[in-house]
């Protein structure tokens, strides 16, 4: 039986990838792993956190259609592998945690795909997030809570909202949701 498309967005700092790694272990989920010409963070590796990939393999693998979605998010490019995504799709469901163009782009292909679009409490508690995280200046900061209007703006093109306000409810919830979905 070929697996459920899953796609999970939201504002930078909400928590995304938090949530995503707790449905995982939850079980029955699979993680696509997006490309990006960003450099690495601490403590993400390679094929895991993201492959890792310089902006020319980038450019040649949209020119052979390697992709379900990619976009240019805050200056670096991130996309959706589609080889990869159809393969783990044979086994079942597959989680995409990728941003809200790209949610928008997987929809057009996949409309059977379910996107849920995580919310923050507030822009304060967002502020506070990205702030812990201790990788970006203040003034990327600043752009990230900008982009989030125009994100939330978009949140209903999505077929679920979920505020994080309490992670392990937020986490039960979604599950829920996709279960439901099936």
């Amino acid at each position: 039986m070929k697996g459920k498309l899953i796609v999970i967005s939201g504002p930078s700092g909400v928590g995304k990838g938090t949530i995503v790694k707790k449905l995982l272990k939850i079980g029955g989920y699979s993680l696509s792993v997006s490309c990006t010409t960003r450099a690495p963070r601490d403590g993400e590796k390679e094929g895991v956190s993201y492959f890792f990939v310089s902006s020319d393999k980038f450019s040649d693998m949209i020119k052979n259609g390697g992709f379900l979605e990619y976009s240019n998010h805050f200056g670096n490019y991130y996309g959706t592998p589609r080889e990869f995504v159809e393969k783990k799709l044979e086994t079942g469901d597959v989680i995409l945690e990728i941003e809200v163009n790209g949610a928008l782009q997987v929809k057009q292909s996949y409309p059977d795909a379910l996107l849920i679009m995580i919310l923050p409490p507030n822009a304060e508690e967002l502020r506070a997030r990205l702030k812990k995280r201790g990788s970006e200046s203040d003034d990327k900061i600043d752009e990230r809570i900008k982009r989030t209007e125009y994100e939330i703006s978009k949140s209903s093109y999505y077929d679920y909202t979920v505020v994080n306000d309490d992670l392990a409810s937020a986490v039960k919830e979604i599950d829920g949701i996709i279960k439901q979905s099936k």
